[in-house]
């Protein structure tokens, strides 16, 4: 069987919100609350078809860590997130 190296770029939208939601241990709903802060924008196919990239995939781990570690609400991750640029 042949190899191939499939490089995706961290920009790349590819994964679909119940992926990510497995990935960084938060529920669809919150990561829906999230998008609508305005804290991890994800590309649209449609209307409601949600696509993440890595760069978003890393950013909702940091935010797992503020919710989950550091008890930070939607709120106060939005102002942690805009200070960090």
């Amino acid at each position: 069987m042949p190899k191939f190296d499939i490089i995706i770029s961290q920009d790349e939208p590819v994964y679909v919100i119940s992926v990510v939601s497995r990935l960084v241990s938060l529920p669809v709903w919150t990561l829906r609350q999230l998008d609508k802060a305005g804290i991890v924008s994800p590309k649209r196919l449609g209307k409601k078809n949600r696509f993440y990239s890595l760069k978003d995939v890393k950013r909702l781990e940091y935010v797992h860590y503020l919710m989950e570690e550091k008890h930070v609400n939607i709120h106060g991750i939005k102002i942690i997130i805009e200070k960090e640029g």
